[in-house]
């Protein structure tokens, strides 16, 4: 009885809807990891300023999006600023937001942490050769703390693909929800639909999240003994 399940997935109609799905995923997947690269990069240096003026607000920012769920930040953009604010954002977009703050943080405190654990004595020897603080960024720090950011980056990647299920609750239509949808629709003649639905969406995700951190892990330990 579990397999006659199987011809779900056969249906070529079924398998476009999941991958008109999967290719919503990917979309804000991918759109949400460029911001958090991006925004997080400038972030992060500017994190490394010692004043309070800079520090207060950001660790008030780095803790407030750490401490509460991204499902309630999604909530609060969708439910509650866009009616406040009159914002006439759809899921979508409210999805790519509150990830790309959350992946901005994240990737600022990355990229703090990297340069931050670098030999002062790398910073002294360039000024000494009268490189601007900004030159000292552009062709010392940076560079040399790639190679510690880089796994940490494509951990955190992962972390956001796996997070996009979350949108199904505010009406994104993504992988998840269409495998839903698909459920709703033959469950009542076929009651394994859910098993072997759920199960392809697992492959799915394990597809493309498996082979990111195996890579992660990869640089970790090629790096760190270099």
């Amino acid at each position: 009885m579990l397999f006659s399940g199987i011809e779900i997935l056969s249906d070529t109609a079924n398998l476009a809807r999941l991958s008109e799905g999967l290719a919503v995923t990917v979309r804000i997947a991918v759109i949400t990891i460029i911001f958090a690269l991006i925004f997080g990069m400038v972030l992060g240096v500017i994190a490394l300023n010692r004043s309070k003026i800079v520090q207060i607000p950001y660790q008030i920012f780095l803790q407030a999006i750490r401490v509460v769920p991204q499902l309630v930040w999604l909530f609060l953009f969708f439910f509650g600023f866009a009616k406040w604010f009159g914002w006439n954002w759809g899921g979508e977009t409210t999805g790519i937001v509150v990830f790309s703050i959350w992946g901005t943080a994240e990737m600022a405190d990355l990229v703090r942490a990297s340069i931050s654990s670098l030999p002062t004595h790398q910073t002294q020897s360039a000024a000494a050769l009268g490189l601007s603080r900004l030159q000292i960024y552009l062709f010392v720090l940076i560079p040399q703390a790639i190679r510690r950011l880089i796994p940490a980056s494509i951990n955190l990647a992962t972390r956001i693909i796996k997070t996009t299920p979350l949108l199904v609750l505010i009406t994104v239509v993504e992988v998840l929800k269409v495998g839903q949808q698909l459920i709703e629709a033959t469950i009542l003649t076929n009651a394994t639909a859910a098993f072997w639905i759920y199960g392809l969406i697992f492959i799915i995700y394990f597809l493309i999240c498996f082979p990111v951190a195996l890579l992660s892990r990869k640089l970790e330990a090629k790096w760190s003994v270099q």
